[in-house]
Order: structure tokens, then C-alpha cells, then sequence
């Protein structure tokens, strides 16, 4: 498995994580706060908020990170000379080149 491919996981998972984290959180107050009903469980709403909201941040400068990262691994493993569609045009492309400073003969005159 090549770099580039662990860290495409690594950036898969990431943002798979980044979702679920930005899906229960609720814009108006609400989402996964709202559904604890008390302070009791998992420290208060409020250690809830600062979780999700410290959760998305983490995970997005994780992301970017991954991204930047995996950019750097990118860069020289593919090559121009590596591509299908160049060694198919080169095999298309005609050996020799017709000459281009042929004289023109002139046409024959039709006789009768």
C-alpha cells in the first residue's frame, strides 16, 4: 500500500468522523445538548457544546493537515512520462513526417 493510499484512508475516516460530529450538533442550541435533559450525564450541556465545538475544530486542523501532507507525498509519483495517453498518441503519430519544402509539379496538360 503506497502512502498516498494510507493517508486517502486517514483523510476518508477524518471526514467521516467530521460529519458525524457537525450532524449532532443543532445551530440553535439544540442537537445532542438538548437531547441529555440534565446535568448529571457527561459533565452538563455546556461540557457537551465545548466538546462537539473543540471536536470540529480538532478535526478539521487534522484534515487540512492529512491534506497538505498527503499533497506532499503526491508530488513526483506520477510522472508525464508514466501517462496512457501520451504512449498512445506517440504510438498514433506517423514515424516520419511528410517534407514540407517539396516542389509542386506542375500538372500535366490533358491532350487529345
Amino acid at each position: 500500500m503506497s502512502t498516498f493510499s494510507i493517508f486517502l484512508v486517514l483523510i476518508t475516516i477524518v471526514c467521516f468522523l467530521l460529519i458525524v460530529v457537525i450532524m449532532v450538533q443543532n445551530p440553535k442550541g439544540g442537537g445532542l445538548s438538548s437531547s441529555i435533559g440534565g446535568s448529571q450525564m457527561l459533565g452538563g450541556v455546556q461540557k457537551t457544546t465545548d466538546f462537539l465545538d473543540k471536536s470540529t475544530w480538532t478535526l478539521a486542523t487534522i484534515l487540512i493537515a492529512l491534506i497538505l501532507l498527503s499533497s506532499l507525498s503526491f508530488t513526483g509519483a506520477i510522472s508525464d512520462t508514466d501517462s496512457k495517453i501520451i504512449e498512445k498518441n506517440e504510438t498514433a503519430a506517423p514515424k516520419t513526417a511528410p517534407a514540407q519544402n517539396a516542389p509542386a509539379t506542375p500538372a500535366a496538360p490533358a491532350t487529345k
